[in-house]
């Protein structure tokens, strides 16, 4: 009978051990993540109102989420007897540790921030980051994406961005597209000029300001001629290739010839 007694009093202690611990920690960690998932599904409602630019709610969203789980886990740790001043002591120093380990991903991080509250550019503008060139996708904590014209993504650590020249084709909400051409000697540059200002009237070219057309040099082989006109930023690679389409035909309806490199040699007897 001792002996059952003593297993008795073994369980009963476990139970207690369990019902004053083990539940609340269990019950603390279900609620807690309840409430993560509450608070994150807030955090983006308020986002999607707010006038943040959306390439940069992915980066909030993920600070604010590691920052609950920590506060989740030590709340937790707490509850089972942990000492946590210990353990922030702890953390504190492996922190120092890990910081000095993953230095780049941190300078990352804080380019992020940089980004958030400098604001060089937004979701869906066209830049020009690093050499290399897209539309913003996202800031994310680490990198910023960018899809290229050809649909291919391109991941820019932070860190490179922040030192980087950036490059908005977009802010201004209007683009210049300047196209070299070259003419003949042969050919009048009043009919070559005329004959540029014919082609850039297509779809998308602003009469305010008005297009540009003038003789830029006088090369070996050919006089070179600069057209520009100003468009919408959106209309930039629609205006450019139909105005280098255009150029062609009304050149061809002038008798202009557009020429290529060529050498003459005079032969003196």
């Amino acid at each position: 009978m001792e002996f059952i007694d003593k297993i008795a009093d073994w369980i009963w202690s476990v139970s207690t051990a369990v019902v004053e611990r083990v539940l609340p920690f269990t019950l603390i960690l279900v609620a807690g993540f309840l409430i993560i998932k509450l608070v994150l599904n807030i955090l983006s409602k308020a986002l999607e109102k707010s006038g943040l630019e959306k390439a940069a709610h992915s980066l909030i969203k993920s600070l604010v989420r590691v920052v609950l789980y920590l506060l989740l886990g030590l709340i937790a740790a707490s509850k089972l007897g942990i000492d946590v001043t210990g353990i922030i002591a702890l953390a504190s120093v492996l922190t120092l540790a890990v910081s000095l380990s993953v230095q780049n991903a941190l300078t990352n991080v804080i380019g992020g921030i940089t980004l958030l509250y400098t604001k060089p550019f937004k979701s869906g503008d066209f830049v020009e980051i690093a050499a290399e060139s897209g539309t913003v996708e996202e800031i994310g904590m680490s990198y910023t994406k960018l899809v290229t014209p050809d649909n291919k993504l391109i991941y820019i650590p932070n860190s490179a961005v922040v030192s980087a020249d950036i490059v908005n084709y977009t802010v201004t909400g209007t683009r210049r597209v300047d196209i070299a051409i070259s003419a003949s000697y042969n050919a009048s540059s009043e009919n070559v000029l005329k004959a540029l200002y014919e082609a850039a009237k297509v779809p998308g070219v602003m009469t305010d300001p008005a297009p540009f057309a003038a003789v830029s040099k006088y090369g070996d082989s050919a006089i070179e001629y600069t057209l520009r006109v100003w468009t919408k930023a959106e209309s930039y690679w629609d205006v450019h290739f139909a105005i280098n389409q255009k150029i062609r035909d009304t050149f061809a309806n002038g008798g202009i010839e557009m020429t290529y490199p060529h050498l003459n040699v005079h032969l003196d007897k």
